[in-house]
């Protein structure tokens, strides 16, 4: 049987194959406490086929994520220089990467202001593992379709006459 759908019929479009299901991503954490980095690294290796950087640095964090290569960032809140909201402030000037803020302090107010700059997630202190794992999942997934969808646009936006 034929299906007549009165238009020619057109083949899938191939899109990039970097995704979080495809390749292991690069994840950036950052957070003043020790502790807190080296827990968040052993969830995220244990838990994911993702690999781990860390840095106590916000400032450092920033220029890390310029050099590029980093697929998501993982940051606590309250950290001394720059906390996570201006962290992630620091990176939205320059990359859509997703950020997932960490804190203990969780009020209503951070959560809003940070969400206004474009988080991710925002994760309370103290949290389960799933919750690590689920939220990076689910920021890598989002970032793989903002990015087919760039792709898709590219392909579908007629070429300029200039």
């Amino acid at each position: 049987e034929k299906l007549e759908t009165g238009r020619p019929q057109r083949g899938l479009l191939q899109l990039p194959a970097k995704g979080g299901d495809k390749m292991p991503a690069r994840i950036l954490a950052v957070d003043d406490e020790p502790g807190m980095l080296k827990l968040l690294a052993m969830i995220i290796r244990e838990k994911t086929p993702h690999a781990v950087e860390t840095t106590n640095n916000p400032v450092e964090a920033v220029q890390i994520v310029r050099r590029g290569g980093i697929d998501l960032v993982i940051a606590d809140l309250k950290m001394p220089g720059l906390d996570g909201s201006e962290l992630l402030e620091a990176i939205r000037a320059f990359s859509e990467i997703p950020v997932i803020i960490i804190t203990a302090y969780g009020t209503e107010e951070a959560a809003a202001e940070t969400r206004e700059k474009g988080v991710f997630d925002f994760i309370l202190k103290p949290f389960r593992k799933e919750q690590i794992v689920l939220a990076v999942e689910r920021a890598l997934a989002w970032s793989t379709m903002q990015r087919e969808n760039r792709a898709l646009r590219q392909r579908l936006e007629p070429p300029s006459a200039g």
